[in-house]
């Protein structure tokens, strides 16, 4: 087994501190996990970036569904420009008509403007009522990758979609499962074979301070979550010691 790539998703400096520190490969860069996901800063660009940090940016405008609007359209063009002019890496995008169906015509535009840049289709990917027909249009677009759960809550129940996903991409595209990774469910997941990376939060609970910011509403009511150094390191041993046992 070739050497598997560990993506944290994260949504603070400390965060990326903690990914990089434990070992992580790349962080996909957002703001608002707790939405799951949305466009961050140029602030925090500028931090990944000085912390040569390797980084996908999010292009994700608001929450909800990812059915856009042409002014949110234009919204994720130029953040798509931010974040090349950023130098960042990679951006992560996706789209969808009502019906579910990939918004063919909004993602080649958004491709098309993402040039030179690695390029990953989000868990838009998820709501498509085809997966096999998403993944088909996933390559006609020319995505890298597809980050996808399996189309569960997590990749450990989409386990048996993400190995037909695999062995019908044929190394033509990668998928990377997430939603749920960590050390339970990596040994099962990295038992498909074609799977080359990982997406992971890494995540544990932050107590808030001061607790009127949970009770005012600033904060979800079991509070946050944020990537913790050990959880990478524990994430990132084991991954080694699966490519051991496999090579």
């Amino acid at each position: 087994m070739s050497k598997i790539t560990l993506e944290i998703c994260i949504d603070t400096p400390a965060a990326l501190i903690a990914a990089q520190k434990g070992g992580a490969d790349r962080v996909e860069l957002c703001s608002a996990l707790v939405a799951g996901g949305l466009t961050p800063s140029r602030g925090f660009m500028r931090f990944a970036a000085a912390q040569k940090m390797r980084a996908h940016v999010m292009i994700r405008p608001r929450e909800g569904d990812f059915c856009f609007d042409q002014h949110e359209m234009q919204l994720m063009l130029d953040d798509i420009a931010l974040a090349q002019n950023e130098n960042m890496q990679g951006v992560v995008l996706g789209a969808t008509q009502q019906d579910g169906q990939l918004d063919m015509a909004m993602l080649n535009e958004l491709v098309a403007a993402a040039n030179g840049m690695d390029i990953t289709l989000h868990r838009a990917f998820d709501v498509t009522p085809d997966p096999f027909e998403a993944l088909e249009q996933a390559i006609e677009l020319g995505f890298n990758r597809i980050l996808t759960s399996g189309q569960k809550t997590n990749a450990s129940a989409g386990i048996d979609l993400i190995a037909k996903l695999v062995e019908r991409a044929a190394g033509r595209i990668e998928i990377m499962p997430g939603s749920g990774v960590g050390v339970a469910s990596a040994k099962d997941l990295l038992a498909i074979d074609g799977i080359t990376s990982l997406h992971s939060s890494c995540s544990a609970p932050l107590a808030q301070s001061p607790n009127a910011a949970q009770d005012l509403g600033f904060a979800a009511e079991d509070g946050r979550r944020e990537t913790v150094q050990y959880r990478v390191e524990e994430l990132v041993q084991a991954l080694a010691k699966l490519e051991g046992v496999a090579s």
